[in-house]
């Protein structure tokens, strides 16, 4: 017989892992960013390559932080709770940006980073794909997500979530020409203004939890 308690948490589990990394990926506004590296003689097979490079990139390492992450905060001592707290305060810093209508571009990378992207040809792994898309806040989402993965089975929906937000990504950045022009800057301002919202809720959360937890132990 089915349980249905199991199912419903499974559900929960998997939609808390996928809403928080695709917020802090914020695919839409790596969209945009995409589009102002590339050059103005791009076409349709250099936006689809790019997308399919990137996504790809995104998708190997974020499994990469998720199965090594955790052996090497072990290696080096690090204490759990501290990765929260410091993750939170990375993703509240995110937000402030986000919520100012900003799209991230001065927290994820660098003018110079920029500059150099726009002279080389292929921008999908470096830095769209790391920093731009997998940056410090993605990094300490990830970490703190495969804490809280005691399970093999929610270890399993956090990878789960992993693929299909490279999905998203994918999909969010081969039709990046579209979006922009369907959204525009505002439409576009009042999306990251809202997952600001989401991505500063998820920091504190982290923080509240981390510093909780240490407050116990010491």
């Amino acid at each position: 017989m089915v349980n249905m308690e199991n199912i419903y948490h499974s559900i929960q589990v998997f939609m808390h892992f996928t809403v928080g990394i695709i917020t802090i990926l914020n695919p839409i506004a790596a969209a945009t960013i995409m589009l102002s590296l590339m050059t103005p003689n791009i076409t349709e097979d250099d936006v689809k390559t790019t997308s399919r490079k990137t996504s790809f990139t995104v998708l190997i390492s974020s499994l990469i932080i998720v199965l090594l992450g955790d052996m090497t905060l072990k290696f080096f001592g690090i204490n759990v709770y501290s990765i929260k707290i410091i993750g939170g305060t990375v993703l509240l810093l995110i937000s402030i940006s986000m919520i100012q209508g900003k799209f991230v571009e001065k927290t994820r990378h660098s003018a110079s980073e920029k500059k150099e992207a726009i002279e080389k040809e292929d921008i999908s792994v470096i830095p769209l794909a790391i920093p731009i898309l997998v940056g410090p806040g993605t990094m300490a989402t990830l970490l703190v997500f495969r804490i809280k993965a005691a399970s093999l089975a929610d270890l399993f929906l956090l990878i789960l979530s992993i693929f299909f937000s490279s999905v998203i990504v994918y999909v969010t950045l081969r039709n990046a020409v579209i979006l922009t022009r369907f959204l525009g800057i505002t439409g576009l301002k009042i999306i990251t203004r809202v997952m600001g919202l989401i991505v500063g809720a998820i920091g504190s959360q982290f923080i509240v939890s981390g510093i909780k937890a240490l407050w116990q132990i010491y």
